[in-house]
């Protein structure tokens, strides 16, 4: 993936990762670790969300990381924000 879609996609797990935060009034980072520690939802009707939510989160993690690689990768062969923009573009 090129920078330009590593951001969209990032932006769009954002949303998903916002309406999970705003339905059950947490951070996903906080839910996350509950979650891979093994805490069961307390509703059954949670479990899907849950699932997905953790889903999307851990999909917006690796993406961080690819976002990060990717501007490195850049930045070796075009320092700054100059080259960053330009190959974004």
């Amino acid at each position: 993936m090129n920078l330009n879609q590593l951001l969209a996609d990032i932006h769009a797990l954002e949303e998903e990762i916002l309406g999970f935060e705003r339905k059950y009034g947490i951070r996903s980072e906080t839910f996350y670790a509950a979650y891979v520690s093994g805490e069961e939802p307390e509703d059954e009707s949670w479990m899907l969300d849950f699932g997905e939510w953790a889903s999307v989160y851990k999909t917006w993690l690796s993406r961080q990381i690819d976002y990060r690689n990717e501007v490195q990768r850049i930045q070796r062969d075009a320092p700054g924000l100059t080259g960053l923009i330009r190959a974004a573009a």
